[in-house]
């Protein structure tokens, strides 16, 4: 039986390598959390909790340079007794954005000097877990949800009330532990359909053709499509290599229909509602017509190149699209659901995370992390520059309605409804590696929709069997 391998162009390498920074660092990389309701709480942290209380201000004697909404900071409360201090600062990625964060902080207290060092993403996984063991860790470093597990035991929490993070923040009760905070989220990402306004403007459709439903959207992609002598020359829409991430594992949300059993422990991938998501994407390429499995093996290559009018992204590719496509005149629109008079969840998400603290750093360098911390939390400047650079949708709520959110046409498209999609937890990687083979499966071998998926099924539960992982799902309310 032949086999499609995943692998693509150079080109297509470039874009995934850029998607999976997205999901294991947000944008979203594979795509969009760590398995935050893990209840396994850091120890001995009584030290850093008192090293931290002497930098922070009290809130009732706050001065009126104080800034924030309930969690405030004030600039004017010196930090380390204003004796130079300095700490180290680990992190992967937008050294660049989250450099800025750091200027700002040390540009009110000039006795802080904050090293940054920055490590390629994959070996700052290997390197954090272990430095955080010994007396050399870096005291803060950049935290993502994937890797909770491996650090959550170092990790001190956040010494700020959790009444008053609930207050300024959503998405807060995911990151919960035994009444404590040990990282939060600064945004929200998820998939979006990303369109080609000029291939738009050219089939004659205007803003009043985005489509709501998934049979609006086939319409739309039909008038999209166009074919010379039978060979397709441009397609309305493609899912080439993206069958699993931005389909397979959240689109089901739609029908009503969770990835984990009630025990969320264990998955269900081989039930009707997943069938219908890849019957529906079989049907745009042998029904429909608008695209082909052999057009381009990498559906976001074909739409970076102009080829394809319309694909399925998560954040990252407004950002990717406008660095490196500029002359690609794209548009963004909420993807389309079955019944929008029913609707249990437009899709699945994931986030990027704030600051970790390192327990084991010296408590004095604790301190001047924790006063970093409520800075940052307080600072809605930080908070909104992060979310447009990192495209996800700010969890702050003060930021939701922001009119600069309008610069990012993926977060623009999210901010009435950003709270109908469901966070399932930190994914472990092979969720996608096994869905990715049975769409591989049955796009290019035939094979019949309930077996692939039951292929995946099984293998995805025998490797949770070897895991202590807990979905949050559950967590997940939809609107009435």
């Amino acid at each position: 039986m032949k086999k499609k391998l995943l692998s693509v162009l150079l080109a297509c390498t470039m874009v995934l390598g850029l998607c999976a920074c997205g999901d294991q660092a947000g944008s979203a990389a594979p795509e969009d959390t760590a398995d935050t309701v893990q209840t396994q709480a850091a120890a001995d942290t009584a030290t850093a909790d008192s090293a931290s209380s002497e930098t922070t201000a009290d809130t009732a004697t706050v001065s009126d340079q104080a800034f924030g909404d309930t969690i405030k900071y004030d600039p004017t409360v010196p930090v380390n007794n204003g004796e130079p201090i300095s700490i180290d600062y680990w992190l992967w990625t937008s050294d660049e954005l989250w450099q800025s964060v750091m200027d700002k902080y040390m540009a009110i207290h000039p006795n802080v000097t904050i090293n940054t060092i920055n490590n390629p993403y994959d070996d700052y996984w290997v390197k954090l877990p272990l430095a955080l063991e010994g007396a050399d860790g870096p005291t803060l470093f950049n935290m993502h949800i994937s890797y909770h597990d491996s650090v959550i035991k170092n990790l001190a929490p956040y010494d700020i009330p959790l009444e008053d993070i609930r207050a300024d923040f959503n998405n807060v009760e995911p990151h919960v532990i035994d009444g404590q905070v040990y990282y939060l989220d600064t945004g929200v990402m998820t998939g979006s359909i990303f369109y080609n306004k000029d291939m738009w403007e050219a089939a004659g459709l205007t803003e009043a053709d985005i489509p709501e439903t998934w049979d609006e959207f086939f319409e739309v992609a039909k008038k999209l499509t166009i074919r010379e002598d039978g060979q397709l020359i441009q397609a309305g829409f493609e899912f080439n290599n993206y069958i699993n991430s931005n389909y397979l594992m959240g689109i089901q949300y739609q029908l009503g229909q969770n990835m984990f059993n009630d025990d969320m422990k264990t998955v269900t991938i081989n039930n009707d509602a997943e069938v219908k998501v890849m019957q529906m994407l079989l049907d745009a390429y042998n029904v429909y017509e608008v695209g082909e499995a052999d057009f381009c093996e990498d559906s976001i290559v074909s739409f970076a190149t102009g080829q394809t009018a319309m694909v399925s992204s998560w954040g990252w590719l407004n950002d990717y699209m406008k660095a490196n496509f500029p002359d690609i005149n794209f548009g963004v629109f909420q993807v389309p659901v079955f019944d929008k008079n029913n609707i249990y969840a437009y899709n699945r998400s994931n986030t990027e995370s704030t600051f970790g603290i390192n327990k084991n750093a010296d408590p004095a360098q604790i301190a001047v992390a924790q006063d970093i911390v409520k800075f940052l939390l307080a600072d809605n400047e930080s908070l909104l520059n992060l979310a447009l650079g990192q495209s996800v949708f700010p969890t702050k709520k003060s930021l939701a309605n922001d009119p600069a959110l309008e610069q990012n046409a993926a977060l623009y498209c999210l901010k009435d409804t950003v709270d109908q999609y469901v966070f399932p937890g930190a994914l472990p990687s092979f969720f996608e590696t096994y869905l990715a083979e049975a769409g591989e499966e049955i796009l290019y071998n035939g094979v019949d929709i309930r077996t692939a998926l039951q292929t995946a099924e099984d293998k995805i539960n025998a490797d949770l069997a070897g895991m202590d992982f807990t979905a949050c799902e559950d967590a997940y309310t939809p609107r009435k």
